[in-house]
């Protein structure tokens, strides 16, 4: 399909669908950040606005910083009464991976550590005479949040409760790529919270059930509910037409039922939710009904019924969830984002509209049921090499072209289990690269996504790019951007058919971009003092701060970052450790008065030789001495040092 104007795209798309803690005073907020110089607010003034002071990026002058988090930021409060105040930030872990932690029972449990569908440990016998549990190195999503009436012994304060997400594990200890191998864990944390101090402790670690949702796989970011739930995810969906070639699937099933053919890819690729119990447990379900994708992480708007999502793929889109009620995502209707054409990588380029594409309407438990009954070819003809039948239509599938048919009667099935390549032949913009965190601002009715690479389907002559995607950039971004759409009530579908939400995107445009460079006297390939490969994405609406963590090859420390939307500033707040990336991002504007950053990071020391080269000698023994020979890895917060203040 050539590119298309508004109006003529429009009229297409109808066809083709036919067919950690920061203080802020009286703002209701505290924290447990120390003072630098300042002019002290007086007991009644108010919070009116915070700003970061941004670090420098850590160098070889201090390898120790580049083999740690580290932290050399601050925050700066201004008040009502014109006073300021500024406060020294520093990370605190609650545990790395690997520690014996407790359960609340008496005894230790394995952070981070694996199980089989029997709740199980999986052992790592790679090494005859060494054999362990296996546990992860990649703690991913976080929530933090408080329940009424809770009841977990041993908890003197406040008590408060975390859940983590475990994405995957790098490698055995022989060395061998254990990626996709193993189900991933999910954990909730009882938190004791000092209420002097503001200070969280660990009180009990409890591994979820996953059996009852066939074990997960992948999961990645995650972000709270407005209903005070776990919103997780699984990324990377099976391929089940063809199964056979995704690297690991087999090894994943022998390691979760103890049978490598038993696993069915249709199970994963879901939207899973994990509620906390007062007694410092969890349960989970998936829903089956918000699209078969590559789950980064949703966002669920203030309606407590629309969910944006991201879509961490090649060929990937941008999805929108509607659900039927509040609170409740076990029903509602699937769409997809078709952009108009001129999207533009420049922040000062006008933003592009945005129309909505309706995939269908499903229960979580019919779609389930589809899962555990049809087969890849009940629902579509699948090809790789074009048939040359003018009834197949050719979509791509990360940047590879299949063409495909969908059976007759199969359009739900092809919507809620062949999502991506279902939403390309109805007409959705299947084009972006690696769309990962996304966010709400809901004073300025703004949401946020991170596009972590921009390359191959969003470049016009790229592998995977069709012009009728509307998306045709001239040239890769590989440092990726941060989008920003602005969100609106009163709409429709391509089809006319009226969109039951107030938050639905019609327009979007690149709020940040990365600066792709030659490589520095360090290595990095990305500029030092810009974003690069945007990860986890979230907004503080008391700070009215965007944080934003990276994923990147292109720096040699990761680093999360602090921009904000008012004055417009981007601040270096966090450096993870050399081959680390920065995850588990969570801001929570006030828990019993204090503020927190959630942070977590993964696989430290990962070494790329075209990155690390000038610095893997002096880094190497360093990461393996702090995390557990690189085995290991942390799951913490922000804070202050070298004492808590509480602001009033």
């Amino acid at each position: 399909m050539s590119e298309l104007n508004l109006a003529s795209r429009r009229s297409a798309l109808k066809f083709l669908a036919t067919a950690p803690m920061l203080p802020l005073g009286a703002f209701a907020t505290t924290s447990l950040l120390s003072g630098c110089a300042t002019t002290a607010p007086t007991a009644t003034a108010a919070f009116v606005s915070a700003t970061f002071t941004g670090m420098a990026a850590p160098t070889l002058a201090s390898p120790a910083a580049m083999a740690t988090v580290a932290v050399g930021s601050t925050l700066n409060v201004a008040y009502a009464d014109n006073s300021t105040r500024s406060f020294k930030l520093a990370y605190q872990p609650f545990f790395n991976t690997g520690d014996m932690v407790p359960d609340g029972k008496g005894s230790k449990v394995l952070a981070g550590g694996y199980v089989d569908i029997r709740n199980q440990p999986i052992m790592d016998r790679s090494v005859p005479g060494k054999e362990r549990q296996f546990f992860s190195d990649c703690p991913d999503g976080s929530s933090l949040l408080t329940l009424a009436n809770p009841n977990v012994p041993g908890v003197k304060g406040n008590t408060v409760f975390a859940v983590v997400q475990f994405e995957y594990t790098t490698r055995d200890q022989k060395g061998a790529d254990a990626y996709g191998t193993l189900p991933s864990p999910i954990a909730v944390l009882t938190l004791d919270q000092n209420p002097q101090t503001g200070k969280l402790s660990l009180v009990k670690y409890h591994n979820v059930d996953t059996s009852v949702a066939h074990g997960l796989w992948i999961t990645c970011g995650a972000s709270l509910s407005p209903w005070n739930t776990h919103l997780s995810s699984e990324e990377y969906e099976p391929n089940a037409p063809f199964i056979g070639d995704v690297k690991h699937f087999k090894t994943y099933s022998k390691n979760l039922f103890g049978d490598e053919s038993k696993a069915n890819p249709y199970h994963y690729g879901h939207l899973p939710e994990v509620t906390v119990n007062p007694d410092g447990t969890g349960s989970i379900k998936k829903h089956y009904c918000m699209g078969r994708i590559s789950h980064e992480l949703v966002q669920v708007m203030p309606d407590n019924r629309t969910a944006l999502m991201g879509d961490d793929f090649t060929n990937g889109g941008l999805f929108m969830f509607v659900a039927d009620r509040e609170k409740d995502l076990s029903a509602g209707t699937l769409y997809v984002a078709s952009l108009d054409t001129g999207f533009s990588v420049n922040p000062a380029a006008p933003a592009v509209g945005v129309y909505w594409v309706k995939l269908g309407h499903a229960t979580s438990a019919e779609i389930e049921q589809m899962a555990n009954t049809l087969k890849p070819a009940d629902i579509m003809d699948v090809r790789k090499d074009d048939p040359k039948d003018a009834s197949f239509t050719q979509v791509f599938l990360s940047g590879v072209p299949n063409w495909i048919k969908v059976k007759p009667g199969m359009e739900k099935a092809a919507a809620f289990l062949e999502t991506h390549r279902y939403a390309g032949l109805v007409g959705g913009t299947m084009a972006f690269t690696k769309m990962e965190g996304t966010t709400v601002n809901i004073k300025d009715k703004t949401a946020y996504s991170a596009l972590s690479y921009i390359q191959e389907s969003m470049v016009k002559g790229g592998k995977g790019w069709t012009a009728g995607s509307g998306i045709a950039l001239p040239k890769a971004l590989v440092a990726g951007a941060v989008i920003e759409h602005k969100l609106m009530g009163g709409q429709k579908d391509i089809l006319g058919e009226a969109i039951r939400s107030e938050w639905v995107p019609t327009a979007t445009k690149t709020l940040l971009a990365g600066e792709d460079i030659a490589p520095d006297a360090m290595g990095n390939r990305a500029h030092i003092d810009k974003i690069a490969n945007p990860d986890n994405l979230k907004f503080s609406e008391k700070l009215r701060t965007l944080f934003i963590g990276e994923d990147t090859s292109l720096h040699v420390n990761n680093y999360l970052w602090a921009y904000n939307v008012d004055t417009k500033a981007l601040s270096r707040v966090l450096s993870t450790p050399a081959g680390a990336e920065s995850t588990g991002l969570h801001a929570v504007d006030e828990i019993h008065g204090w503020t927190y950053i959630m942070s977590n990071f993964q696989h430290a020391g990962d070494w790329i030789p075209a990155l690390h080269g000038k610095v893997q000698a002096t880094l190497d023994p360093l990461v393996r001495a702090n995390y557990n020979d690189r085995f290991g890895a942390a799951v913490g917060y922000l804070t202050a040092d070298p004492m808590a203040i509480k602001l009033g």
